[in-house]
């Protein structure tokens, strides 16, 4: 019997209606493709002319992929850019996981012997705790900000929106520092920080970068930095994508965390809170069929990215260009 990453087995597979194929095979009788992550380059040629496709994609940072899919008509819907009543629906859960990683992650590289600080975040009786700074009070941001308060780091959060900051002030009691993201206070707070957790996000769109390499390099020796932006290029200038297996880099003695499937390290929980929100959009697909799904009207329409050789989505084709 064979577990996948997730925990479930075949034979729950099996029970469940499902057939099991070899990959190959997979992409070549399908006329849909359901993943997390975008294709990887190993399996570009898998896909068949003209193919939907379903997933993360984040085109904004990958041009390369982007081509891929115009010169192979596949007609691609992105799970980040699905938008429902005002909200990301198909984000929130990714998004969430991410979010109360990120300061988790931060205080294991925080240890010495990782190079970090040798900051315990939560500090002790009489030693004060790490200074956690969140770029961004989205989804990402409030349950950094949640984690990194609920095991006693001094936070404070930036983002451009005041509403946002009125929103974080009320959830957690006042008990966050809030700031408007001003050059000058990022860098004052950039300078002061342990921590930098960077959870910026525009839909479709390649994330502006607010930390330059010149700030990175005055920055506290030993301080972790954790991009949750990077799937969409990061904003910290010296962000590049790492991975579960080589996930941190140092630039000018600042620790670099920027996984880009960072709730891949937890997949059964992943797992679980992704098709809890993917599953009503799949058989929307499966039931209506493409074409139909992306009328004006469809939740699905938003998520559309490209679409019989062109780019449909205005941020994407914006940042591509």
């Amino acid at each position: 019997m064979t577990i996948n990453r997730s925990g479930f087995s075949d034979d729950e597979y099996l029970s469940a209606g499902a057939e099991i194929s070899d990959k190959a095979t997979l992409f070549r009788e399908s006329e849909l493709i359901v993943k997390v992550k975008e294709p990887l380059p190993s399996e570009y040629e898998l896909f068949q002319d003209g193919q939907g496709l379903f997933t993360f994609l984040h085109l904004a940072a990958n041009p390369a992929l982007t081509e891929f899919l115009l010169r192979r008509n596949i007609t691609a819907f992105a799970y980040e850019t699905l938008e429902e009543k005002g909200t990301l629906p198909l984000l929130i859960p990714m998004s969430e996981i991410a979010g109360r990683m990120a300061p988790i992650v931060a205080g294991f590289y925080l240890q010495k012997v990782y190079k970090g600080k040798g900051i315990l975040p939560s500090g002790v009786a009489g030693v004060p705790p790490a200074r956690v700074l969140i770029l961004g009070a989205g989804t990402v941001g409030i349950n950094a900000t949640r984690v990194a308060l609920g095991i006693g780091a001094r936070v404070t959060v930036i983002n451009r929106g005041v509403e946002k900051l009125q929103h974080i002030d009320e959830l957690f009691h006042g008990n966050v520092d809030t700031l408007p993201a001003t050059r000058e206070n990022i860098e004052s707070e950039a300078l002061k920080a342990d921590v930098v957790i960077g959870a910026v996000l525009i839909p479709g769109a390649k994330t502006p970068r607010l930390i330059s390499k010149e700030l990175i390099s005055r920055m506290k020796k030993g301080s972790v930095i954790v991009d949750v932006s990077v799937d969409q290029g990061g904003c910290i200038e010296t962000t590049r994508p790492t991975t579960h297996v080589n996930p941190v880099y140092e630039v000018a003695g600042v620790i670099h965390y920027a996984v880009t499937n960072m709730p891949g390290a937890y997949p059964r929980t992943s797992t679980l809170a992704l098709t809890n929100r993917t599953l009503q959009y799949i058989k929307m697909l499966a039931r209506d069929g493409i074409e139909n799904s992306i009328k004006e009207g469809s939740p699905l329409r938003s998520a559309l990215n490209t679409h019989k050789r062109k780019i449909t989505h205005k941020a994407v084709a914006e940042s591509i260009s």
